[in-house]
């Protein structure tokens, strides 16, 4: 069993280093900092470390810390919620002894020495928290883990309103708030946008193109995104929005970056959407994924794959 396999080589090392991906959500950093946590709880001797670069407008739920490389020789590397190699926040994870890679995304690269992807899960943080549950002890769920383990659920199942929820989940969900963290002030934390994220919200309302099926897309320019004063990572916010209204199935939003590609962001309330991310230098989940966009050519060409899905799916 997997989970055997990653606790004996928890169990083995002494220095742990925990990667996750880059621009990290919640269940990234949920995965990653309860994992540490649990560790340090269960194991206090062991020296266990947070990596990867800035966090964001997250970093009142968990930061990184800074990682000189000769703590990776003799290490165990372990990357937590990280679909494929490219997007692992701080390179330096292929330089440890043993290598595991924890997830719930497609597995579509498998890389590490012990791979743990299950799709079912809700989240990286659910499969965290089973991790825990099955170590006899080696690992302790203490307050510090639970609520980042909590952060991570919520925040990839939408505050469970998403169909990755299982009845799994909220068992997992009841047993997390019973530990000593207040998980309203933490609910209210993650639903705060500000002032400029709204204006953001109401730009995409406004900007929305709508097909008769539900297909949605918008592009976001980067003098947009300057003039609100947002940051990269602030944009986030309005991924969710096309999903409010009534007519759209699916969305695209399409995000201007400065000197690079266009961030792609896709959404459905149904047809299956990771397909048209993984032909455009993407991937994720079936109605949860990101890619990249060249130039106005490839946003017209996500748009028209976008809209013909949908209409399919319709009929």
């Amino acid at each position: 069993m997997i989970q055997s396999d990653i606790l004996a080589a928890i169990a083995q090392y002494d220095t742990i280093l925990i990667h996750r991906h880059i621009n990290p959500d919640p269940d990234a950093l949920g995965a990653q900092g309860g994992l540490a946590a649990a560790i340090r709880a269960g194991a206090p001797t062991k020296h266990v470390y947070q990596v990867g670069e800035g966090v964001g407008n997250l970093d009142w739920l968990a930061t990184s810390q800074a990682v000189p490389d000769d703590r990776y020789a003799n290490a165990l590397v372990i990357v937590c919620d990280t679909a494929d190699r490219p997007r692992v926040s701080d390179q330096r994870f292929t330089t440890g002894q043993k290598l595991i890679k924890i997830d719930h995304h497609p597995n579509d690269d498998a890389y590490g020495d012990l791979v743990w992807v299950d799709e079912t899960a809700s989240s990286t943080s659910e499969l965290i928290y089973d991790l825990i549950q099955q170590s006899n002890g080696q690992l302790k769920l203490d307050a510090a883990a639970a609520r980042l383990l909590y952060a991570g659920i919520v925040g990839d199942t939408g505050r469970f309103l998403f169909n990755n929820t299982t009845p799994h989940t909220l068992t997992v969900a009841a047993d997390l708030i019973q530990q000593d963290f207040d998980p309203t002030a933490l609910n209210n934390r993650m639903n705060q946008i500000t002032f400029a994220q709204a204006k953001l919200q109401s730009y995409v309302f406004n900007h929305l193109q709508i097909s008769p099926a539900g297909a949605a897309t918008v592009q976001i320019p980067l003098s947009v995104v300057r003039d609100l004063g947002l940051t990269s990572d602030q944009v986030h916010a309005a991924v969710g929005t096309p999903g409010r209204l009534g007519e759209v199935v699916a969305w695209a939003i399409f995000v201007e970056q400065e000197g690079a590609p266009y961030r792609v962001n896709l959404r459905s309330k149904g047809p299956v959407i990771n397909g048209i991310a993984r032909a455009h230098n993407g991937g994720g989940h079936p109605l949860a994924s990101g890619a990249k966009a060249q130039d106005l050519a490839e946003i017209a060409a996500i748009t028209e794959e976008l809209t013909a899905l949908v209409a399919a799916d319709k009929e």
